[in-house]
């Protein structure tokens, strides 16, 4: 009921729209009531052997003709207000998922299953809008044509429609009896589907690493288990949900014979029926019985819809990341103050504690140690993709939770170890930090970044297009780019996480020298592990389960013979 209440929430704007199609019902079922009438009144016309009355019967078929002509028309307006009011509230459940998941928390991303939440978006609101679809096309209609043939065949004989109504309650007990059962399978079939794509999602997405590894058998293994499962739950689901409509045909037979019955009975003891009007009532009947095997699988659609909505509100409804400031900041000057921080990932298992920091402004500071020290952890909170659980960050003197998301991580360049590119050109790639740079300042990035050379063997230059994620460029060419990027919008400071990891170590020690160009007057944080281009840093921080264990410079740190002199030496000792 929770999720029907949002989905009518949803619908409230098409209001206007909502009106019409329950106009173009009503007529809908007012026509369809009075063709059987006419077709009575015809019949009765030409019962009397040499009798057939041709001057009355023309008007009837008239009729009969602009009824069926109007009867198109009214369905055809109210097919267009079904599917504007199904597909633009789709529109809007779409919008509001995606706008969801840009301001969700790195952590929800990262627990979430990215092929899951894709389902969600995409093929849950895809369901969502066939069961809106199906449930205004024939809920209306159908509700409509069975209080009114109730109430033409009350006119024409109480006796038979009093059998037919008496007999309406067996079909309505199978059809809630057969919709409790399906509703659960279509809840597990929705999940068996999300959990299939997820792992399609993941082994596309890591083709390369299964092949390399030998993993097809276990790929193809996890996919036939998600794969049976999702079987299981469909078939389930559309077994109870395709009795729905026989055990209905069943009563709906036994209320068409008993009219046939009733009705003929009456008509030979010469009661309040005719031969046409028994005609008409047998038509009243198999009307009356049609919504209900109509509205059964309309059921049974709107709950396959309401359960992938459940899916996607469940999405809408998630936690959003945490508030931000209204300030702004501006010409910044790149003094970051990291005051008695703590944060970990699982409450359970600490991984940053009371860390302090003060970084001068334009100093370039390295951050190196084992793998899972917490290096990248500090990334994230100067990025403010996490929020630590205590302690404060300050840029500039301003507490990083006061200011914009905006200002802050336009204050910083990034270039990461794992690159990202969108499709589309190589120069729409390098300008997305600043659309508005001319081909000029995108070449002279390029130069400094070392692209240009291999950007001018591409088919089209810095118009070919590449595909999702860089397409057919080598790793190291796509970290270019994303260094090109950086070098494009030369903000007041610097994040390079394993910046080169990817790059010949030529074009790295090239790259290292346009680095230090741009680092100067520039606040920089370098975190490496190669320690060969960190030398030259102001400050050397060397971490450790969470904690700085060690600061200085390059000398100062091989002098004290520490846990950096014996990292270092690992490295390069003959």
């Amino acid at each position: 009921m929770k999720t029907l209440k949002k989905v009518l929430k949803l619908i409230k704007p098409y209001t206007p729209f909502v009106i019409l199609s329950l106009i173009f019902a009503a007529v809908s079922v007012v026509l369809t009531l009075i063709i059987p009438v006419t077709a009575g009144e015809a019949i009765d016309m030409i019962v009397d052997m040499g009798q057939v009355d041709f001057g009355g019967l023309l008007p009837l078929l008239l009729r009969i003709a602009l009824c069926a002509l109007g009867l198109a028309l009214s369905g055809w307006l109210l097919g267009v207000s079904n599917n504007k009011i199904a597909f633009s509230c789709v529109r809007d459940l779409r919008k509001r998922a995606f706008d969801k998941i840009t301001v969700l928390p790195l952590s929800y991303i990262d627990s979430h299953k990215s092929g899951e939440t894709v389902n969600r978006v995409i093929a849950d609101a895809d369901q969502v809008a066939d069961g809106l679809l199906m449930g205004f096309s024939q809920l209306f209609t159908g509700v409509l044509t069975i209080f009114g043939t109730l109430f033409v065949m009350f006119r024409e004989s109480v006796s038979v429609a009093l059998v037919v109504l008496l007999v309406t309650p067996m079909s309505l007990f199978v059809a809630s009896f057969i919709a409790k059962k399906s509703f659960r399978y279509f809840n597990e079939q929705t999940a068996a589907r999300g959990a299939q794509t997820a792992v399609i999602d993941e082994m596309i997405g890591e083709k390369k690493t299964v092949s390399a590894l030998a993993l097809e058998d276990t790929a193809q293994e996890r996919f036939d288990k998600s794969n049976s499962r999702f079987r299981r739950a469909s078939l389930n689901a559309i077994f109870f949900s395709s009795i729905t409509n026989p055990s209905t045909r069943v009563v709906n037979n036994i209320v068409y014979a008993g009219v046939c019955l009733f009705g003929a009975i009456n008509v030979i003891e010469g009661g309040s029926l005719t031969v046409g009007g028994l005609s008409c009532m047998l038509a009243y009947a198999t009307q009356y019985t049609k919504p209900f095997n109509d509205i059964s699988g309309v059921v049974t659609e709107l709950q396959n819809a309401m359960s992938c909505a459940q899916n996607i509100f469940s999405l809408i409804d998630s936690p959003e990341r945490a508030p931000e400031g209204d300030a702004e900041l501006s010409n910044v000057s790149g003094e970051v103050n990291i005051d008695n921080v703590s944060f970990s990932y699982d409450e359970n298992k600490p991984l940053i504690e009371n860390l302090n920091l003060n970084v001068k402004p334009g100093m370039r500071v390295a951050i190196v140690g084992p793998t899972g020290c917490g290096k990248t952890t500090l990334i994230n909170l100067l990025m403010r993709f996490y929020d630590p659980q205590k302690g404060v960050i300050s840029v500039d003197g301003k507490d990083i939770k006061s200011v914009t998301r905006k200002s802050l991580r336009t204050s910083y360049g990034m270039v990461l170890q794992e690159t990202w590119l969108k499709g589309g050109t190589i120069r729409d790639n390098i300008v997305m930090g600043r659309p508005d740079a001319t081909d000029e300042e995108v070449v002279a990035a390029a130069k400094a970044a070392h692209s240009h050379s291999f950007i001018k063997r591409l088919p089209n230059g810095y118009d070919t297009v590449i595909g999702e994620d860089g397409g057919n460029l080598s790793q190291g060419q796509k970290q270019l780019l994303c260094i090109t990027r950086v070098m494009l919008c030369l903000p007041p400071m610097l994040i390079l996480d394993e910046a080169t990891s990817s790059i010949d170590t030529k074009t790295e020690i090239r790259i290292q020298k346009a680095f230090s160009a741009m680092m100067e007057g520039r606040t920089s944080f370098v975190v490496a592990h190669r320690l060969s281009t960190v030398k030259n840093s102001d400050l050397i921080l060397v971490m450790r389960d969470g904690k700085i264990i060690e600061c200085g410079t390059h000398r100062s740190l091989l002098e004290a013979g520490g846990f950096y002199f014996n990292l270092y030496n690992s490295q390069f000792a003959k």
